[in-house]
């Protein structure tokens, strides 16, 4: 490989697939794009723009305890990283108790927003409480 010649970064592609959820209505465990949302679908999404394939999690429910992302994205080579740069994948704790999903974008964050009943893209609330980022393989 010459210097500064490799494989294109996927940030873009996880970015557009994210953007390409805006709009679905949300959707309590829903896995489907146009169909059917909730924040874990949207970054399952972004995620197989990246390669992962996405793995059948454990049931959950909105407000309980979150799905297992954590180990789905070690087991997938993705590492943790203190600050989200577009593409990257974000937890935060929006309410006590409630912990939320997104990918990173150049505008903010795309997730599905449960008040709203769809998947939107905008500026990450100052209010949540971030907790965790991940950077997805090849993201960078």
């Amino acid at each position: 490989m010459i210097h500064g010649f490799g494989p294109a970064p996927l940030w873009p592609a996880i970015v557009a697939a994210a953007r390409s959820c805006v709009g679905t209505r949300f959707r309590a465990q829903g896995r489907v794009p146009g169909l059917g949302l909730d924040c874990v679908g949207v970054i399952l999404v972004g995620a197989s723009a990246a390669g992962i394939t996405p793995t059948a999690l454990p049931p959950y429910r909105l407000g309980g305890l979150a799905p297992d992302v954590d180990s789905l994205f070690e087991a997938s080579g993705a590492c943790r990283v203190a600050a989200g740069l577009p593409g990257d994948v974000l937890a935060t704790v929006p309410t006590a108790g409630q912990q939320h999903f997104g990918i990173v974008t150049p505008l903010g964050l795309v997730h599905a927003h449960v008040a709203l009943g769809r998947v939107v893209e905008g500026p990450i609330d100052p209010a949540w409480q971030l907790t965790r980022v991940w950077r997805l393989p090849g993201a960078r």
